[in-house]
């Protein structure tokens, strides 16, 4: 991984850590047991829907000793949050809530979280660790370009940047040529952005003309979509920066539930003091142990308004023994979720596994989209990817593009058809990247 903003300091790099960062696992698995008993009997005395699902499943939370215990008790899903939509799975009167925000959901009722000022003091406790873990120190910049609004992510950047007293720039998605313009003339030391986003601010930097190697950025944080250390190493590269991983969302508190360190970029330590993961069998629902690759569950520790148990986040992962922060566990880096997952003639295919194909070659800029259709009764995959200025040859690329597609059947086991575009030809993600196109029929 390319470290060269932390090894030219010279000094070397030392973690700033607090009271829980610093804890044993026996001290963390402790406070989770102590806080677990609580939230499971905040949410059952106060949430209908809890009550409800506890004394269908026969549990109460009385039943809960030890941290084991939790795997007797029901999940929550999606459907369970939009069924009480909007207000009817909050704990706290309505009037105790400070703010409240919905999902970007496309399809039915949103999934409204809400949160009282206590939520939001935790809330921003967790993300100034997580900028701190990320390399962020007290009276640096960031350029905040995760989008505000109803989305989590803008807004909980902020709050855990405020709180770790750097000085925030609150950007929000979209106006590319401004955000380099900012960049610029304000020299921010971080930016906390989506990776494919990212990837449209390179495209501006060369636009301009300028050299994105020379910007003032030190730290990436990067989150709210799947993406791959493939990934990462292009950011590295292209702007002389550190880029490390965040994970969180809505249902669970929002952007700060995990961070990646970046003194060894090794997956994000879960910050257990406050969020308890599981990781699951999807289709039995079992519980898997430490190592093996399945479904993430949460349960929260500490929220007021929005306690959440054993949410079903549909994101795959493993959970690992923790490196830089010993009394937390990791999870391996987000590459895929069971929602996100294409079947392909039988075989089960992500979209991180086409982007890994692609930036392993020396002429694809990462942008990409995959297109399914159905010719007769066969599926078919069309990969559409933009080629970088210096490859782009006029007639598709066809040599390279025949290697990438003879490497996805040798590996992935699936066949796709590889299309290399002209530069700026696909649509720019100003957000989160929309990658699949399912044109195939429905039904």
């Amino acid at each position: 991984m390319a470290m060269a903003k932390l090894k030219s300091s010279g000094s070397g790099y030392h973690p700033e850590m607090d009271e829980s960062e610093r804890a044993s696992r026996d001290e963390i698995m402790a406070l989770q047991t102590r806080r677990l008993a609580w939230s499971l009997k905040h949410a059952y005395d106060n949430v209908a829907h809890y009550k409800k699902a506890f004394d269908a499943a026969g549990v109460h939370p009385s039943d809960f000793r030890q941290l084991a215990d939790l795997a007797r008790f029901p999940f929550t899903a999606k459907t369970d949050l939009r069924d009480n939509y909007p207000f009817d799975m909050f704990a706290v009167p309505r009037e105790r809530l400070v703010r409240v925000h919905a999902s970007s959901g496309t399809t039915g009722k949103p999934i409204v979280v809400g949160y009282t000022q206590g939520d939001i003091d935790i809330w921003s406790e967790v993300m100034a660790r997580s900028i701190r873990a990320a390399g962020g120190r007290t009276g640096m910049i960031i350029h905040n370009a995760y989008g505000y609004g109803l989305f989590t992510g803008g807004l909980g950047v902020h709050y855990g940047a405020e709180m770790l007293g750097c000085t925030v720039v609150p950007v929000s998605g979209g106006m590319t040529e401004r955000q380099v313009q900012l960049i610029n003339d304000f020299r921010p030391d971080i930016i906390t952005v989506t990776p494919s986003y990212m990837l449209a601010i390179l495209d501006e930097f060369k636009r301009q003309g300028l050299d994105p190697r020379k910007s003032s950025l030190k730290f990436g944080i990067f989150g709210a979509e799947p993406w791959t250390n493939a990934m990462r190493a292009e950011i590295e590269q292209a702007f002389d920066m550190d880029a490390t991983d965040i994970y969180g969302l809505s249902e669970v508190i929002g952007p700060g539930v995990a961070q990646e360190c970046v003194e060894t970029k090794d997956g994000l330590h879960i910050w257990e003091d406050h969020f308890y993961p599981e990781v699951i069998d999807p289709e039995t629902g079992a519980v898997l142990p430490d190592g093996e690759k399945g479904e993430l569950v949460f349960t929260s520790l500490t929220k007021q308004g929005f306690p959440i148990i054993r949410y079903r986040t549909r994101d795959l992962t493993r959970l690992l023994p923790g490196t830089a922060r010993p009394g937390m566990r990791r999870m391996e880096k987000v590459t895929g979720r069971s929602d996100d997952m294409i079947i392909m003639r039988g075989v089960n295919v992500f979209p991180t596994q086409i982007e890994e194909a692609l930036l392993a070659t020396d002429w694809c800029g990462g942008h990409f989209i995959i297109e399914l259709t159905r010719e007769g009764r066969m599926d078919e995959m069309t990969v559409l990817a933009e080629a970088r200025p210096e490859s782009w040859d006029g007639s598709g690329l066809p040599a390279h593009t025949e290697k990438v597609s003879v490497f996805i059947k040798n590996t992935i086991g699936i066949t796709a058809r590889i299309r290399a575009v002209a530069p700026d030809t696909l649509e720019r993600s100003l957000g989160k990247a929309k990658r699949v196109y399912d044109k195939r029929p429905k039904g």
